[in-house]
């Protein structure tokens, strides 16, 4: 039996039957139609689970849902996340720094993962790009524009996500 394998594989590369079937395979790709996107005017379809830059959410009523537990900060595996925060007059406590650096950051979905109230989300927005130093730090009053500008796709995503938390 294993005299008959070695001859079938000693067969195989001599009629060099891989690279046939290689080339045959390029041959059908080469006269298949072609599916070109034009990128910024054509979109290609995007999972609602895709991670992309970073939000903060706030509940209805307008208040940030951050509780400055820390748990993101904490779980960031590069480290790309501070966090300060200070207890307010009601005795809640709510973030005064909110800082997460998109060059350091892996885009891993663990800080979402960690957040008890929902907080902190990575969006489906991927089209971004920064043209002076700094901007790659997005701070709370950014971080907050961000998700207030896409709470309904976030919101939309989220609940298609549900099943699968």
């Amino acid at each position: 039996m294993r005299h008959i394998h070695e001859w079938l594989r000693k067969l195989q590369r001599f009629t060099l039957t891989d690279l046939l079937k290689g080339l045959g395979l390029t041959g059908r790709l080469f006269f298949a139609t072609k599916r070109t996107v034009q990128f910024p005017e054509e979109k290609t379809p995007v999972s609602p689970r895709f991670r992309g830059l970073h939000a903060l959410r706030r509940y209805p009523n307008g208040e940030e849902r951050c509780i400055a537990c820390k748990l993101c900060e904490a779980v960031c595996p590069a480290l790309a996340i501070t966090i300060e925060a200070e207890p307010r007059l009601d005795g809640s406590r709510r973030t005064t720094v909110y800082e997460i650096d998109l060059f350091k950051c892996v885009y891993c979905g663990l800080c979402e993962e960690a957040c008890p109230v929902d907080a902190i989300v990575l969006t489906r927005f991927q089209d971004y790009h920064m043209e002076h130093r700094g901007e790659n730090i997005l701070a709370k009053e950014k971080l907050l524009a961000i998700g207030d500008r896409h709470e309904v796709d976030i919101a939309v995503d989220r609940k298609a996500d549900a099943e699968f938390r």
